[in-house]
């Protein structure tokens, strides 16, 4: 095969390539906007914000601001919650606290098994009643929290992949540009392995 043609091929073949990681790099950011501004807009709507800063100052075990919250929590004192990482504190290291310090731990399915074994009617079974519905409330959103900062962090991926998408189509540019223009300099008789044609030419 001629060095030329072979120098044009795998040129085309890059142009291809750089085509191919810029589509994929395109499309990569438009998911990571795409989840960054759903996740915002929906947590917008609910409106949950954290407690102020002064609650940290007075934090103590079993009120709503335990000592254990102010390494995470007390970072976002007073904002509005908004972000992945937002929801991922206030789900794990605010609500799921609270939930731990209710009876039974605060999991849904050991609360709502305690109130249908209690006798209906009786002072157990109100209280328990309640608990139950509580837990619900706090599992349910801590769960959907969670699920957003999982949304999230698959945009963040999908972020950083479009990053290293752009990069490698950039080189792989450069390179192709360099096949093009080596393949312009070669003399269009030299073959891509020149020991070959000295052989036949021998012969």
């Amino acid at each position: 095969m001629r060095r030329k043609v072979f120098d044009l091929l795998a040129s085309a073949g890059g142009l291809v390539m750089v085509i191919v990681l810029a589509a994929a790099g395109a499309l990569l950011t438009w998911g990571w906007t795409y989840t960054q501004s759903t996740v915002h807009n929906q947590l917008s709507n609910q409106q949950i914000y954290f407690p102020p800063k002064a609650a940290f100052a007075a934090a103590k075990a079993g009120t709503e601001i335990t000592p254990s919250m102010i390494p995470s929590v007390s970072q976002y004192a007073g904002q509005q919650l908004l972000t992945g990482p937002q929801a991922e504190v206030y789900a794990n290291d605010f609500i799921a606290v609270h939930l731990s310090e209710m009876p039974y731990h605060g999991v849904y399915s050991k609360v709502s098994a305690a109130a249908r074994a209690a006798t209906p009617g009786s002072a157990q079974a109100t209280s328990l009643t309640a608990l139950e519905q509580t837990s619900f409330q706090g599992t349910t959103l801590r769960g959907l929290l969670l699920e957003a900062y999982g949304f999230w962090t698959f945009g963040q991926i999908a972020f950083w992949a479009s990053i290293a998408s752009f990069t490698l189509a950039f080189a792989m540019a450069l390179l192709t540009g360099i096949g093009f223009w080596h393949a312009r300099q070669v003399p269009a008789e030299l073959e891509l392995l020149p020991g070959k044609q000295e052989g036949r030419r021998s012969a």
